[in-house]
């Protein structure tokens, strides 16, 4: 078997070639292929993905159809740092998502976290890993194993950093409070 391929060429060049296709015809390709800009037809494509991706996303009408894009300078221009934010196209973007405020699982540590507060409270510099083998001594039957540590870890970081924001935030409060001397 012997495989033979032809040279690369866009689809108007092979039709510019091929035997079967009228002269008339041919010419009329040669007129509209030369009146093309790629640059322009692109700005066009991503205007009608952004038009498409607000209707989709945010429920806009018809009325952002009408809206043309910008000018093709500011395009072309914003083509050479398009890169740097990732995907340029809209209809790439994710969807915004409401964070979520419920819990899918029941807290291990519920009834625990008092007691791990008070320690973390009289030692703020104990590790998680320091905790969870005082749990495991205290309850064993909940605590034995190192399975819910990743857990406590992050609580603890949730808590170190509420109180780190109440003193950053409590003394900046007490400066606000205080009346400023003239």
């Amino acid at each position: 078997m012997h495989k033979v391929y032809f040279t690369p060429a866009t689809p108007c060049d092979r039709l510019l070639v091929h035997s079967s296709v009228e002269p008339v015809i041919k010419e009329q390709l040669k007129a509209q292929f030369e009146g093309l800009d790629p640059v322009q037809l692109l700005q066009e494509i991503r205007h009608a993905q952004q038009v498409l991706s607000d209707i989709a996303a945010l429920d806009v009408g018809a009325d952002v159809m009408t809206a043309r894009p910008s000018e093709l300078s500011d395009f072309v221009s914003s083509l050479a740092t398009a890169w740097k934010d990732g995907e340029a196209r809209p209809t790439h973007r994710k969807r915004p998502t409401a964070k979520r405020w419920w819990r899918t699982r029941v807290d291990p540590f519920a009834d625990a976290w008092p007691v791990i507060e008070g320690w973390l409270i009289a030692e703020p510099s104990v590790t998680a890993n320091v905790l969870m083998n005082r749990l495991a001594t205290m309850i064993p039957d909940a605590y034995a194993t190192k399975a819910k540590l990743r857990t406590l870890q992050r609580r603890v970081k949730a808590w170190r950093a509420a109180r780190a924001k109440g003193m950053v935030l409590g003394a900046v409060r007490k400066l606000a409070i205080t009346p400023a001397e003239v």
